[in-house]
């Protein structure tokens, strides 16, 4: 609880620090084919939340080491950490001097890849079962990799590094709105924390209060005037830190539509987005304003309303996930099913609101 509230504390005050040497750089969003806004906005207001989270997970990670050094809680935590901090060191890259396709890609792989290869092998080394878990709702924490064939963890590393890495690409993506990325690093944080606190897995707990913390603290900046954006900084942060968290917890045990469920409105976003506009013969990678978002705020709808329309979607997809500890495995089909029915709705959502006023 303190490393959150010191991530929250710095989250709110240190853009007074970091706005004025981001003015001076001149580092400015401008209006372009992929905007929503109309006017040059200051940008790079991520690298506040990165400083904050980095802080805050320091300390999360040393009080975790301290209380019990032989357990592996510590060790997620600083894998979690450090994956997530060199995601948001890799946007910063990019607000600073960009970088060319290739390079970001293989930076992105390769942060993917160590995230992936460093969580399942301190999984593997981590047989505790879940006590939370285990005695308030039949479900036993055990390592997702224990006893899995070398086969197995190969295909689970492959896994690893393609989701960790698009779901950075899918998070900038969608970061096109004020307040919607906010708000979604809130929510995720408190639906990892709740499923840390259902799998008794602490260091989960902590990574998702970390989280919604780092986040929760940005939001004013983001929501009142003059305004500013996270920038690739903070998407990339925010990407990382979600993917991260999400396969570490996977790893560690958690039923996978928990450690899923607040991504999917993200997912379903950006892949019905990018297959119309292949089908409709345009470039996918054309900058554009045709996510579901976007189109909810072109319909006359403030920023506010649209990112929260969003929000809405993935608290559900979230509660979804988490309702995968209160029912046995077969059932898990019927939450994938409601978890999809959201999908499909979402994306329906602009035709079935139709524009305002």
């Amino acid at each position: 609880m303190f490393a959150g509230a010191v991530t929250l504390v710095l989250s709110l005050l240190l853009p007074l620090v970091v706005r004025p040497i981001l003015v001076r750089l001149g580092i400015m969003d401008i209006p372009n084919e992929r905007s929503s806004h109309e006017r040059p906005v200051l940008r790079g207001l991520g690298l506040a939340v990165l400083i904050a989270m980095g802080v805050g997970g320091g300390l999360a990670t040393l009080f975790a080491w301290i209380d019990a050094p032989d357990a592996h809680g510590w060790v997620f935590l600083l894998i979690v950490g450090a994956g997530s901090f060199a995601a948001g060191l890799l946007g910063l890259s990019e607000d600073l001097r960009g970088l060319s396709v290739p390079v970001r890609s293989i930076l992105l792989l390769v942060i993917a890849l160590s995230a992936s290869v460093a969580l399942i092998l301190v999984a593997r080394a981590s047989f505790a079962p879940g006590r939370l878990g285990a005695a308030d709702f039949g479900w036993e924490t055990t390592p997702l990799v224990s006893g899995m064939s070398i086969l197995g963890l190969t295909l689970l590393v492959v896994y690893g590094v393609l989701f960790i890495s698009s779901y950075i690409n899918v998070a900038n993506f969608m970061d096109g709105l004020n307040g919607i990325s906010g708000l979604h690093g809130v929510v995720s944080g408190l639906a990892f924390a709740a499923a840390g606190a259902a799998s008794g897995l602490d260091w989960l707990l902590i990574a998702g209060l970390l989280l919604a913390a780092g986040f929760l603290g940005f939001l004013p900046w983001n929501l009142t005037r003059p305004g500013a954006f996270l920038g690739d900084v903070g998407s990339y942060l925010l990407g990382g830190a979600v993917a991260i968290t999400s396969f570490a917890a996977l790893v560690a045990g958690v039923p996978i539509l928990a450690t899923i469920g607040p991504m999917v409105i993200y997912f379903g976003d950006v892949g019905v987005t990018l297959v119309k506009r292949v089908r409709a013969g345009r470039k996918w990678d054309e900058p554009h304003k045709e996510h579901v978002y976007q189109r909810l705020q072109q319909q006359g709808r403030t920023h506010l309303a649209a990112s929260s329309i969003t929000t809405a979607f993935t608290v559900a997809a979230s509660l979804l996930g988490l309702a995968s500890f209160l029912v046995a495995p077969i059932w898990w089909l019927a939450l994938l099913a409601g978890g999809l029915a959201l999908v499909a709705l979402y994306t329906r959502l602009p035709a079935l609101l139709g524009h305002r006023g």
